[in-house]
């Protein structure tokens, strides 16, 4: 295997040109400026194709249950789909350094100490959201076939996860190039078929809605917040958009590249989830695929469920081709397409559980709520350090793990990042709430949830702070321009 002089794991397998049709040999290795392509404007349908999304309609529902007002949901829907800036943010990093955002991480938490922050976000939360975008996936492909007369059985549900998690790991496996071939068209498709949905659902609704007992006080305030963090927990769930805009030329706008990155996620999900809050107020969505099917005519139903299989391939493609990248930057000596396979596998096996187990309403509430007190602090650190060094990242000093190469800090840790994170997710735990957990801090405060606000801006402002009092190397170790 070819070695750059930057670091011994800068290839973790050939380089190759990034060719749609082809399966891309390019790991977490440097992108050389002769193979970068593209434009930023492509990066709008790399995120819209995961986000016209069904998840979006349940979400959407969910709020209306918890006896908010429309106006207020469509308050909190926007307000907490706005942290898509901070997704689209960090993207810049990706053509700036011409890798992997859990390579660029190293810069935040030493290249000894990133792995155990990887192993976190890139594989185990990674995991947790295949398990659950495939659930929704293969809840509504099992709806299908009972209506179809099949009858159910434990075979049937594990043939539906695998052919949908195969699809998935196949997206993931040939790469880069095809997604942003693929994403385009199948933008096209579900905006078809969910605007077509969201007609049905607008001929139904209820305007003059109106929760049956409203919410005042304190408990008016739990609520606000805890729909803010429910939304908010999708964009923040995504630290990988470096990894998709890292072949964009070295020189491409940042300001385009976060508005891109942004609107491609910010507008169907704000779309999509005013449509499913619009769908409560005269259905019920405790059941939200029996709700939103009875407002569709017969031969509508198939359209939907593909719809609904072929959004969660997208969500999940891009989900698993950046653990696969995950996987090799702490270290795993597996090329890349070995490594998506390794995550589809445990994905798969974690949806088989969540799907035969768990409530998939009650998976998805849990799931949201409670991820993003790790998620959050990991973001705010990532853009932070973008903040400090000006987004000027070196991808070979980055991949440079020696014991003198310029982000080995000390022992291999920066200890800024590390304590910022974990006293971000410390602080963030502490004044989370959810149906499975209650933090003393928001228990104290009558179930208050306050575990972005404090996890982001917390972890933000320590982070900033840490670095300046520990003198950490800015300038000296990224790359001018």
């Amino acid at each position: 295997m070819q070695r750059s002089p930057a670091g011994p794991d800068t290839a973790a397998a050939a380089p190759g040109r990034d060719r749609a049709g082809s399966v891309e040999s390019r790991g977490i290795d440097v992108v050389p400026d002769e193979e970068r392509h593209g434009t930023a404007r492509e990066l709008f349908f790399l995120w819209a194709a995961p986000n016209v999304s069904y998840l979006s309609f349940v979400v959407g529902g969910t709020l209306v249950l918890t006896g908010l007002s429309l106006a207020e949901v469509m308050g909190v829907i926007v307000g907490g789909n706005l942290f898509w800036l901070l997704t689209g943010f960090i993207a810049v990093s990706g053509p700036a350094a011409g890798t992997s955002g859990s390579v660029i991480s190293r810069a935040m938490y030493g290249v000894v100490g990133n792995k155990f922050v990887v192993a976190v976000t890139g594989w185990l939360i990674a995991s947790l959201y295949l398990a659950l975008n495939w659930s929704a996936a293969s809840t509504a492909g099992l709806g299908l076939a009972a209506r179809l007369g099949v009858p159910p059985s434990a075979a049937l549900d594990a043939t539906v996860v695998c052919l949908i998690a195969g699809a998935t790991v196949l997206v993931a496996v040939f790469g880069h190039a095809t997604i942003v071939r693929l994403y385009g068209v199948l933008t096209v498709f579900l905006t078809v078929v969910f605007v077509a949905l969201s007609v049905l659902v607008v001929a139904h609704t209820d305007w003059s809605y109106a929760p049956a007992e409203p919410l005042t006080g304190s408990a008016h305030l739990v609520v606000l917040a805890s729909g803010l963090t429910l939304v908010a927990s999708a964009p923040l769930s995504y630290a990988n958009s470096p990894d998709l805009a890292r072949y964009l030329p070295r020189h491409t706008s940042g300001r385009a590249v976060m508005l891109w990155t942004a609107a491609g996620g910010f507008l169907p999900s704000v779309v999509f989830t005013a449509v499913g809050a619009l769908a409560a107020t005269t259905l019920d969505m405790s059941d939200p695929q029996t709700a939103l099917e009875g407002v569709m005519p017969a031969w509508f139903v198939p359209a939907f469920v593909a719809a609904v299989v072929v959004n969660t391939v997208a969500n999940n493609g891009i989900t698993a081709y950046s653990s696969g990248l995950s996987m090799q930057s702490i270290g795993v000596r597996l090329p890349r397409t070995t490594a998506v396979l390794v995550i589809g596998v445990i994905g798969t096996a974690m949806t088989l559980f969540a799907l035969l187990v768990f409530d998939f309403l009650t998976a998805v509430n849990a799931t949201m709520e409670l991820v993003v007190v790790v998620t959050g602090p990991c973001m705010a650190v990532y853009a932070t350090d973008i903040v400090l060094r000006r987004n000027r990242y070196d991808g070979r000093q980055l991949h440079d793990a020696s014991r003198t190469g310029p982000f080995r800090y000390r022992g291999g840790v920066n200890w800024a990042g590390v304590l910022a994170t974990l006293s971000g997710v410390g602080a963030a735990t502490l004044c989370a709430a959810s149906a499975s957990w209650a933090g003393p801090v928001s228990s104290a405060m009558g179930g208050l949830n306050l575990a972005v606000p404090v996890g982001v801006l917390g972890s933000a402002v320590l982070y900033w702070s840490l670095m300046r009092a520990f003198d950490a190397a800015l300038p000296s170790t990224t790359v001018r321009h």
